[in-house]
Order: C-alpha cells, then structure tokens, then sequence
C-alpha cells in the first residue's frame, strides 16, 4: 500500500485543529485533516459549545414568554413547549455550521480523511476505517483531539438513567426530576435548559462554591438568580450511592451535616472533562502524558517527540474552544517561521446561564496570593438604563486595576449579555490598557457596554451613576 504524504498532518477537527489546517494551508503548507466523525468541528461543534447554545437559547425564549412578557404588555393566553422542534431547529444549526466547516476544506485544498488515527514510528499516521486502512506521512503531526467527559466510577454512563452532557442534548423529553452532578460551567449550563423547560433541577456540587474557578462574588451573584429561577443548589455535597426505584433512581447525598436521600429520573454527571489520547498510540512514539492526562508542549506546541505538536485540550490550560484557536493559528505561523503567540493572560472566560458569568484576566484571589495591590471599581446593573428597559438588572462589573499605573489587571462580569461585554475588556487588557483608557471612551447610550466605563470611573473614584 502506497503511503500519502503532506507538510502537514493534523488528527482532530475540532476549532484548534480545523483552524491550524486552514492556517497552514493559506502559509502554503500541504494539509491533511484526519477526524474520526463523519461530520468536522469536534465536540464543540457537535456536541458541546452549539448544541448548548441553541437550546440554551431556545429554553430562555420560552421561559421569558412564560414568565415575563406580561410585564412587558404582551399577553399569551398559553404558552407551550414544542421539544422536538426545539431539538430540529438544534439539529439544523449544527448541520449548517459542519458544512461550512467542510466547505472551508475545499475552499483551502485541505486533504479530509475520516477514521481513527494511530501514531507510528517516522512520524507517520494510520487511519483505520472500519476494515480499511492507509497510512499518511509528514515532517510535522498536529495532535488536537479534544478531551472527552469524565466518567465517575460509582456513576457508569448508560444513556438513559445515568448521562453525559452530550445525553443531556438530545433527551426527548423533559425528565420531571434531573440531578446535575457538578456545579460547574456544563452542569449549570444545561441544569439551566431542562429547569427552563420544566424540570425540577438540583445540582450537587462538592466544593463550597458553584464555578469553583471563578470570582467568588460572580459565583454567588449567579447563585441567587439560579435559586430564584428554581434551581436547587447543593454545596459542600457528595453524591455517594443511587439505586433504582419504581419510581426512578434514589441517590445517597453525603453533606458537611450528615446523609440524605434524593428521589429523580436522571442524573447528569458533569464534573469535568480529561484530554482525549486513548488510542493515539502514543506509546508507539515514546510520549507519555502528565499527571493530568495533558501533554507537556514547548514554545511551538512541540511536545517530547520531533516533530509532534499539541494544542487545545490535549495542553495545559483551561479547556477552551477559542483557546485552542488562538493556540492553533499560533501553531501554524510558527512552524512557517513567524513568531507569534498566544496571550494566555487574555482569554476570555464565559459560562452562559441566565446571567451570564464572564472573566479574564487576574482574580482577586490570584491578587492577594501573589501579594500584588491593586483597586476595585464596581457597577451595577440595577442602576443601568438599558439593563432596567431591558428588564435584565441582576449582576455587576468589577474592575481589578494596578494603583498607579491604572493598568486593568482583569475584568469580571455577571450579568446580562456578559458573553458579549467581555470582548471589549479582553480587547483593553490584550493591549495593557487602563481604567483611564477606558473611563474616556466615549461609549452609547444606553447601553449595557456604559457599564464598563462606570466601573472604570468607579475605580478611579469618579464614578458617575454609582
């Protein structure tokens, strides 16, 4: 059998290795994608990032209708859930978006191939579909294969009483009890979707905050709207046992007073995600990951091996879709010899429940630890006019900024639309602007942006609206 070869092989699609294809290919590298789905984009496209969104979408859409739009003057005499459009309409978006994906392929000459690669010795891959095999070549191997959920050992996936947050999106109805284990990014996310649609929502989570990597103000802000919204919310709390009933699972809680029982339909395990290497070979190559599962990567994302590089899940870091991005567009430019990089002190971070969570940049915790003063400005979005028109006031931004400089350390946001808000922060922050910077920014009104620029004046204690 005839062995292919390119300048460069990338082993996942997923928005770090799609990106470094299309990257390397525009720098006039001869690419090859490999992808073990029928379909590109990676779990986040597939299954996590879009599908999370649209239904995230779609669930706030028919809670506002059910609970807010009175207020507004518009009256509904009935208000119903349609979930298998909602899961059409889901399906739709995620299929538009694959196709684009493969339609960029095309359009950058990139070489797709569809099976499961193994590493082998000489920098070389095999792709094994099915029966079939072939094995592709080049001087450099990109490994982006994503990470994959973690699964507990007393909680075993089955699909059906025991699920995935990937489960979690295509469930064809609403289960009536859902216990989200983990009060993380993913748990509150999709115990958001199915508590909007109906669902009684408890989330257990272990440590003693929910987004345990977040600012502890956002995380208790967020708290008390989730609990006005009717999650149930669990901290200091271990799920310990379940058992089937007649009348669904019965699990065992284990908590800082004692034990307790919990009657629900399903339980969704969602505490975290591991890098995805199972089945690389890596071993064929000599490469062994860290403690963390991750694999260790220079300056380049080379790792141990010449001529195998790393990116995205698969690396130390927070594991993120844009993250990876970044991570494979710097990739792709150094390996043609330019020298880029990525400004790991400026991702962004969002969680998109109802209101919304974003940060980047330093917390206060990492601020005190590190014994680096710094001052706070603060606004709220109670005093905002957009945020009150909009009926969307719940929230704040703070500000962290060096005294004398006014250098923004890092921005924090919850609240409305956060998601969106924070790319102006990460913009200030990417080019080591200052509160001053910000606070002289004419910006509109009313808008939700003004509250950057409130909390930047406030912080310089020329706070206007506050």
């Amino acid at each position: 059998m005839s062995e292919q070869s390119f300048d460069l092989l990338v082993v996942g699609a997923g928005p770090g290795g799609y990106v470094a294809a299309i990257r390397a290919a525009q720098l006039g590298k001869q690419v090859a994608l490999v992808e073990k789905r029928a379909t590109l984009g990676g779990a986040c496209l597939n299954e996590g990032c879009i599908p999370s969104k649209a239904l995230l979408e779609s669930s706030e859409h028919f809670a506002r209708a059910r609970e807010e739009f009175t207020e507004h003057g518009i009256d509904i005499s009935e208000v119903k859930l349609n979930l298998a459009q909602m899961m059409v309409r889901k399906e739709a978006i995620i299929t538009k978006l694959t196709g684009g994906i493969s339609g960029l392929m095309k359009k950058n000459k990139i070489t797709t191939f569809t099976g499961t690669a193994e590493l082998m010795a000489g920098i070389r891959v095999r792709v094994v579909t099915g029966e079939n095999h072939e094995e592709l070549s080049a001087p450099a191997i990109l490994l982006a294969t994503g990470s994959e959920a973690i699964e507990l050992p007393h909680l075993p996936f089955d699909g059906e009483s025991i699920i995935n947050a990937r489960d979690a999106l295509s469930l064809t109805e609403v289960p009536k009890r859902l216990v989200v284990v983990g009060g993380g990014v993913i748990g509150l996310e999709m115990g958001s979707v199915w508590s909007r649609l109906g669902a009684e929502v408890t989330v257990v989570e272990m440590l003693p905050q929910i987004l345990p990597q977040s600012d502890p103000q956002l995380a208790q802000m967020l708290q008390r709207s989730l609990k006005k919204q009717g999650l149930t919310i669990l901290l200091d709390t271990r799920l310990e046992t379940f058992e089937q009933t007649s009348d669904g699972l019965r699990v065992g809680l284990s908590t800082k007073t004692g034990e307790q029982q919990l009657d629900c339909d399903k339980i969704l395990v969602a505490t975290g995600r591991r890098a995805q290497t199972a089945g690389l070979g890596l071993e064929a190559v000599g490469l062994t990951p860290n403690r963390q599962g991750q694999l260790e990567v220079d300056e380049n994302y080379q790792t141990a091996v010449p001529g195998i590089y790393a990116i995205g899940d698969l690396i130390p870091g927070p594991m993120l879709a844009h993250k990876a991005s970044e991570e494979g567009v710097v990739f792709a430019e150094r390996l043609a010899g330019q020298k880029s990089s990525v400004n790991y002190g400026a991702v962004p971070a969002v969680t998109y429940t109802w209101p919304e969570v974003a940060s980047v940049g330093r917390s206060e915790e990492g601020l005190k630890r590190d014994q680096i003063p710094y001052q706070t400005g603060k606004f709220f979005f109670a005093a905002s006019g957009r945020a009150l028109c909009n009926g969307t006031t719940d929230g704040f931004v703070k500000v962290l900024a060096a005294p004398d400089s006014g250098r923004i350390l890092g921005f924090h946001i919850v609240g409305p639309h956060a998601s969106e808000l924070i790319a102006e922060a990460t913009t200030v922050v990417n080019f080591g602007g200052s509160v001053h910077d910000l606070a002289v920014t004419c910006h509109a009104h009313p808008t939700l942006a003004e509250s950057l620029k409130e909390a930047a004046l406030a912080a310089l204690g020329e706070a206007i609206h506050a």
